[in-house]
């Protein structure tokens, strides 16, 4: 026989378990509420620009940092032929050691490289600059040479906005920023890649990146995500 004690410790344990699956159940739907506002707000932005339909030969895999792996791809493009391989805090280094299983194993036709940012975390020095711009070459041709027949874009170094959130920016800047894609795109240019120029869409007017499209000064939030995608659809297409 329970005691008055253990009785109200079992309806305790009772009523814990309840708020437990009663907030599981509310974060789930939250979830799934964020899912439908985030496809809502990108299909709205985007939508006149959608074809029904991809290529059923296509293997579309966005390659990069967390900038890559928070991209809500399911949201936005409700087909698993665009692939979604981003780890958070990757610098170009990791990409180069990670590649086989990051990217290979998906036998990609397109490929769109986004990296960067992180290797000037901490260190935003010209020969830091210089080391990323190199590896960022030295991943196109590994790609070029591992996966010959794929269509290779590189994407800019994305802005970003330290009065936003210096704690998350930290050493990153756009000045440095910059000088990276700007070799980047003269590599680009000279090797005859499709190189897209997302860092002058998404900054202000004073050259940061743009409050309406980021909210920690670094990722882009939904309406970010929706004009990144605007832009890169008529490459998905192509």
């Amino acid at each position: 026989m329970l005691g008055k004690k253990g009785i109200f410790i079992l309806l305790f344990l009772i009523l814990i378990s309840i708020i437990c699956v009663l907030s599981f159940k509310y974060i789930s739907l939250s979830n799934k509420i964020k899912q439908q506002q985030t496809k809502k707000i990108i299909k709205k932005e985007v939508k006149s620009n959608f074809k029904k339909d991809f290529d059923s030969n296509e293997n579309i895999v966005f390659f990069g940092d967390s900038i890559t792996y928070i991209y809500p791809i399911e949201e936005i493009y409700d087909n698993n032929k665009i692939i979604r391989s981003g780890v958070s805090g990757y610098t170009t280094t990791d990409l180069l050691d990670n590649i086989e299983e990051m990217l290979y194993q998906y036998n990609p036709t397109k490929v769109f490289l986004l990296i960067g940012t992180n290797d000037i975390m901490s260190d935003d020095s010209e020969k830091k600059q210089e080391e990323t711009v190199e590896n960022i070459k030295k991943i196109y041709r590994e790609i070029r040479k591992n996966r010959p027949k794929a269509k290779i874009y590189i994407e800019s170094i994305y802005p970003v906005n330290k009065e936003l959130n210096e704690k998350m920016v930290r050493n990153r800047n756009n000045e440095a920023i910059k000088n990276i894609n700007r070799e980047i795109e003269k590599f680009c240019e000279k090797e005859k890649i499709t190189y897209i120029d997302l860092f002058n869409e998404l900054v202000d007017d004073n050259g940061n990146f743009d409050e309406k499209y980021t909210g920690d000064g670094l990722h882009p939030v939904d309406l970010g995500y929706a004009k990144i995608t605007k832009l890169l659809l008529p490459y998905i297409y192509e």
